[in-house]
């Protein structure tokens, strides 16, 4: 179970919480290429935090994140298995930086505490 980068010392930029739909593709650690549906936990415009991964990812791999219409490159910089699961959280960082990749920008800038934004707007 590798673990790498404690993410709070490592982010860049203010975390967002976000609950978004996306699609990876990438090839997990055994070498096989995936293509799976997940969700963000946190996006950065630097980085983003994804749940719900079934593949073991390995820090360095390189995916593609599609979220609406666009496509992100990212490098994986921390993998964590949830306890008593099969499932990973993961830690990636941008490799091109785009303004507002993830289309919040209009959403309110003082969120009541413990918001979070969802797919369709402030949860």
């Amino acid at each position: 179970m590798p673990q790498v980068n404690n993410e709070s010392n490592q982010r860049q930029g203010n975390r967002t919480k976000a609950v978004l739909p996306v699609r990876i593709k990438g090839t997990d650690s055994s070498g096989l290429a995936f293509d799976e549906l997940v969700h963000t936990l946190d996006v950065t415009p630097a980085g983003v935090r994804i749940g719900s991964l079934r593949r073991m990812l390995s820090v360095g791999d390189e995916i593609t994140v599609f979220f609406r219409q666009r496509r992100f490159q990212y490098r994986v910089i921390w993998v964590k298995q949830m306890k008593g699961t099969t499932e990973y959280q993961v830690g990636l960082q941008a490799l091109s930086h785009d303004a507002e990749p993830w289309g919040l920008a209009a959403e309110p800038k003082a969120q009541a505490p413990g918001r979070a934004v969802s797919a369709a707007g402030i949860a």
